[in-house]
């Protein structure tokens, strides 16, 4: 690793510049990027706060990468395909790369801010669906191997996509 990739490969949650993520009233974090700090490339890893009665992100499910959430302090639903399951402190969460039975969501239930890691395998590019909303986005060139930062992306719904040849001569 050099120096350009980390300062040092050890972060504390304590450290982190959190950044604000909301919409809404409902969607609403704190985010913490931890793996550009410590020099990964090829694994993603979030430090996320959730305050009660709020969530991250919408439900959603990734076609190639896997995640996986570490669950520090508080107590939640991880909505998970067409069931929901508690969660709480000390848990390990699966979301596996798929279709709609892998969608994916952690709301926070209770009454303390939940605090977990979001760890995620990196690879480009990245379609992800959003069951509730009947929406898909594609993203490539993530900068730090999240959609949100992706520099090509490209939201819709299926409904209006056009035919392969449409534009062509």
């Amino acid at each position: 690793m050099s120096e350009k990739d980390a300062k040092h490969p050890i972060a504390n949650t304590a450290d982190l510049k959190l950044l604000d993520f909301a919409n809404g009233g409902r969607f609403s974090a704190r985010l913490g990027p931890i793996s550009k700090l410590i020099g990964l490339k090829q694994i993603g890893c979030m430090y996320m706060q959730v305050e009660p009665g709020k969530t991250a992100f919408p439900f959603h499910v990734h076609h190639a990468n896997e995640e996986m959430f570490i669950i520090l302090e508080g107590e939640g639903e991880y909505r998970f395909g067409e069931d929901v399951h508690a969660l709480k402190s000390g848990d390990v969460v699966a979301a596996p790369a798929g279709g709609p039975e892998f969608a994916h969501q952690i709301i926070n239930t209770g009454k303390t801010t939940m605090k977990y890691f979001s760890i995620s395998t990196r690879l480009q590019p990245e379609v992800v669906e959003y069951p509730d909303s009947n929406k898909f986005g594609v993203y490539s060139r993530m900068e730090d191997g999240t959609p949100l930062t992706a520099k090509f992306r490209h939201l819709g719904r299926l409904e209006n996509a056009v035919d392969y040849w449409d534009g062509e001569e």
